[in-house]
């Protein structure tokens, strides 16, 4: 049986987010598959812890610290990683959170705030990293992590949701556009993951959650970490413009504010197939007068 390869070994790759949870997942997870890793991150203590772990391999790491919402320093960090480093075969971005508010308590502040850490950036660094891959010619691949709550609704925090679909949109359209370059951009949509923003405190709540799952448990940082691997490396070659949701199936679940009693899931579809059967059978048996009848 042929053996498949990632095809990173060598490559150079930067993960915005790198210095903790899902993406110190995914940086050594690069490095094991022999991937040199510039890793961006708000502490540069956390980015140096980390690309000193890795580079313990034999691997290349370069930590930077940077405020990914300032434009002009994530512009400036991505060339000094260019400069210093090496130019760009790919890039991940991992850096994201929410505002809670339902919308009409939510303020243009909280609303503007979550656009800049979701979905601004982002923006903002795929556009840096696509022109250096179409200036020098190259291939490559980038990955941007969304939710679940961009496919689905976001009760509660509409902003966020509003801004992950907004990047799931903008990864479709920049596959589009750069595609017959070479340069692949897919988006990686997590569910319920466990991380060091996001531990199991509430065992309640938990219980509660996982009445919405039907795999009935949490993911993992590296569970997330192994989709955006497989969108960077050689395993995907053909797959552009994709958003590939790790959830444990709870985008099958029905959008709600709160558990109420079984997941839909398990009911609705047996009832709506019955039900569309006997709709001609109404009908044919509709003996009513019509409404324009004398």
């Amino acid at each position: 049986m042929t053996q498949f390869q990632f095809g990173l070994e060598g490559k150079h790759i930067l993960v915005i987010g790198g210095g903790q949870g899902m993406g110190e997942a995914t940086v050594r997870l690069l490095s094991e598959q022999g991937c040199n890793v510039a890793i961006v991150d708000l502490d540069r203590q956390r980015a140096q812890t980390v690309a000193s772990a890795v580079q313990g391999k034999g691997i290349r790491a370069y930590p930077l610290a940077c405020d990914v919402t300032d434009e002009a320093a994530l512009v400036e960090a991505i060339a000094r990683i260019e400069r210093e480093f090496a130019p760009l075969d790919g890039m991940a971005t991992i850096v994201g959170m929410a505002g809670w508010a339902r919308v009409v308590e939510m303020t243009t502040e909280v609303w503007d705030k979550d656009h800049n850490r979701n979905l601004r950036y982002f923006f903002v660094a795929a556009r840096e990293v696509g022109r250096s891959l179409l200036k020098r010619g190259a291939s490559g691949s980038i990955v941007a992590v969304a939710s679940v709550d961009g496919i689905r609704s976001a009760p509660n925090h509409a902003a966020y949701g509003a801004a992950k679909a907004g990047l799931i949109s903008l990864a479709k359209t920049m596959a589009a556009e750069w595609g017959d370059n070479g340069i692949r951009v897919n988006v990686v949509a997590p569910g319920g993951i466990v991380t060091p923003r996001l531990p199991l405190t509430d065992p309640a709540a938990e219980r509660e959650s996982m009445a919405l799952l039907p795999m009935r448990k949490r993911g993992t940082v590296e569970d997330i970490a192994k989709a955006i691997v497989f969108f960077l490396s050689d395993m995907s070659p053909y797959v552009t413009g994709q958003t590939l949701a790790v959830d444990g199936g709870y985008s099958l679940a029905p959008s709600s504010t709160k558990t109420c009693g079984p997941p839909l899931y398990e009911f609705s579809w047996p009832w709506l197939y019955s039900f569309c059967l006997l709709i001609p059978v109404i009908l044919a048996s509709d003996t009513r007068p019509s409404p324009c009848s004398d």
